[in-house]
């Protein structure tokens, strides 16, 4: 690991901090505690809230509380208690910081030299970060633009240990977010056939396990069990695997590859099913299942119908929600127990949306800064409302919790209210 240097920490004095804390008995009282989102998609890492308090009826508008610059990039913000934290670009900087959830105020900032030459197709995106810290046991794991792995003090800020970026970026840099599973952090780092799914041990830093072999992953990994066995599923630039948790051995894999060689997605679990797709894929359920000679997958259904490839779906009583990337964004239900199309929204919806469920409802903030609200999913597309909720592109995943949605564009971070 190299030596923490170039670091610059920024905190607030200590009765000032505690000022700025004791505030958030304020606008959301009560709400505070009502929800912990610790890692990207939310407490269950499947877009599904658990404590948004969704109203019988939907008001005319959202109610504005605050707004302010937080930086560029895309990781979703992480609420714990009364505090948000941010990790984002300024400059030449990469930032973590503590928010005070009710006002916005500063808590700490910690930020760390972090130059990068852009590559020019990712340009429209920005310079991120685009990968969504996750927090644990005190401590939050990130994963820079061009691959520095981090973990941070979320008490005090401070950068307790890093790993440098690999001698090979990817393509189209980093997106995809850390696992936390028990004193192991995992993420994919490295580039184009010098991938490496990766294992770190939470406390120091050094390498438990690594898979290599593989292009980088750009969407995130997901824990699952099959017959009791606990496995790392993800999906890399050539193929989907199954990687067992204690070890890194590879359990099984199916060769996956899209038009870019690249998917953002994080695979999704239906009962024993493993909802497989990307660009101009379509949508497999597939089971994964122990063999005679070790593990191996079996197709279920196919729908060539339908397709996700920047859009992350929801599970809504057995139905799948998402934003087909055909059509110029088609909002879709497809029925996971047949692989069925129960519906399609008119064309033209947007190009990306960050989708979540909290019971009955589904809300989809689009990249057009449109925040979107549907009801039952299995029926068809019939809208509740519509909002705008920013100023500029809005590619971050929303967090939802009691009666608050935090909102980042580009730059800005604001706390809307449901009334």
């Amino acid at each position: 690991m190299a030596q923490r240097n170039h670091v610059r920490t920024i905190r607030l004095p200590g009765l000032l901090a505690a000022a700025v804390i004791v505030a958030a008995a304020g606008i959301v009282a009560g709400d505070a505690a009502a929800q912990d989102w610790t890692q990207w998609r939310g407490p269950m890492r499947d877009g599904t809230v658990t404590a948004f308090d969704a109203p019988a009826t939907w008001p005319e508008g959202l109610t504005r509380q605050w707004s302010r610059e937080v930086g560029l990039g895309y990781a979703t913000p992480l609420l714990l208690g009364d505090r948000l934290y941010l990790f984002t670009r300024e400059g030449e900087d990469e930032v973590m910081q503590a928010l005070d959830a009710a006002t916005g105020d500063t808590i700490w900032r910690t930020a760390y030299d972090a130059a990068f030459e852009m590559n020019p197709a990712t340009a429209p995106h920005g310079p991120g970060p685009k990968s969504t810290p996750a927090y644990a046991d005190g401590r939050f794991f990130t994963l820079g633009i061009t691959g520095i792995v981090s973990a941070f003090d979320a008490e005090t800020g401070e950068r307790l240990w890093h790993v440098p970026a690999g001698a090979v970026e990817p393509l189209y840099h980093t997106a995809m977010s850390p696992l936390v599973v028990g004193d192991l952090v995992i993420f994919h780092v490295g580039g184009h056939n010098a991938g490496a799914l990766t294992a770190f041990d939470a406390a120091t830093g050094a390498v438990r396990w690594a898979l290599e072999g593989d292009g980088p992953a750009y969407g995130s990994p997901q824990l699952f069990e099959f017959g009791g066995t606990r496995q790392v599923v993800v999906l890399t630039q050539t193929r989907h695997v199954g990687v067992s948790v204690e070890t890194g051995a590879l359990l099984w894999e199916r060769p996956f590859t899209t038009p870019f060689d690249t998917t953002s997605q994080t695979p999704l679990r239906h009962g024993d099913l493993v909802i497989e797709t990307g660009m101009e894929k379509g949508i497999t359920g597939f089971r994964v299942a122990a063999t005679g000679n070790g593990w191996g997958t079996e197709d279920v259904w196919h729908t060539d119908e339908v397709t996700l490839h920047m859009t992350n779906g929801v599970i809504a009583d057995g139905v799948l929600v998402g934003l087909s990337s055909r059509n110029s964004g088609q909002y879709f239900g497809l029925d996971l127990d047949t692989g069925e199309v129960l519906w399609t929204s008119p064309p033209r919806q947007a190009e990306n949306a960050a989708i979540l469920r909290s019971g009955d409802t589904i809300v989809s903030l689009q990249d057009d800064a449109q925040l979107v609200v549907l009801g039952d999913g299995r029926s068809a597309f019939d809208p509740i409302a519509r909002y705008d909720v920013a100023d500029s592109p809005t590619w971050t995943q929303p967090t939802l919790a009691g009666n608050r949605l935090y909102v980042k564009d580009v730059d800005t971070l604001t706390l809307w209210t449901v009334e």
